[in-house]
């Protein structure tokens, strides 16, 4: 198909395609087309069938790629119709950023408001139970990992640091239930700040119940 010529009625996304490019282009693949606005259904709709199939740099032959043709793309671009699909597309884009951003906002406050309580034990109990939890998670472990050979613990060898470890370990496998706050945040930089933030919370909760556990609370507090 010969390539298409530049015109006076170019739209600006094809304009500044072009200056990248350097050159003009006979096809858009789905990914040009993201690029410029277009969404699944405006292509399916609009588009319909492609023109040409290229070849994947990544699957190859076996996942073939539709391209459509600069021209088809370009007078498509130039209608109504398309103005008034871009722009309601637009608005779902906007209202559907808005809608993650309040419920970002809802979960940060109620991490914050959430009132932490930290099973209280007494030294001993709180030093068995850390290392019976760490056994256990030593076998689970060759569960996965065939070639992982469990070696049980015992408390009167574990040194003061490693016991620290994992009675910090253990208290926060207790308070597992608070990861329900993270409920409506389904990955993105919204759930990484609200998982930092819980984090916090019960590593500063743990640290007030248990002053011996504090350096060890700092410690991972410092890791990120």
């Amino acid at each position: 198909m010969a390539e298409s010529r530049t015109s006076d009625t170019q739209t600006p996304a094809a304009a500044a395609d072009r200056e990248r490019g350097g050159r003009h282009r006979a096809y858009y693949t789905l990914a040009s087309l993201r690029a410029r606005g277009w969404t699944p259904s405006m292509v399916r709709d609009l588009l319909g069938e492609p023109d040409a199939q290229g070849r994947s740099p990544f699957y190859g032959a076996e996942a073939p790629t539709r391209m459509f043709a600069v021209g088809r793309v370009e007078a498509a671009e130039g209608t109504e119709e398309f103005a008034r699909t871009l722009a309601a597309a637009a608005r779902r884009s906007a209202a559907a950023r808005e809608a993650a951003a309040r419920r970002r906002r809802e979960v940060l406050d109620r991490i914050a408001a959430e009132a932490v309580a930290v099973p209280r034990l007494a030294r001993d109990e709180l030093a068995e139970q850390a290392v019976r939890h760490r056994n256990r998670r030593d076998r689970e472990r060759a569960w996965d990992r065939p070639d992982h050979v469990p070696r049980p613990a015992v408390l009167a060898t574990t040194d003061t640091a490693t016991l620290a470890r994992w009675q910090v370990d253990y208290l926060r496998h207790r308070l597992t239930g608070y990861d329900a706050l993270l409920d409506g945040l389904h990955g993105g930089a919204g759930r990484t700040e609200a998982a930092q933030l819980l984090r916090e919370r019960l590593l500063d909760a743990i640290a007030r119940a248990y002053p011996e556990l504090a350096a060890e609370c700092r410690r991972r507090l410092a890791e990120r």
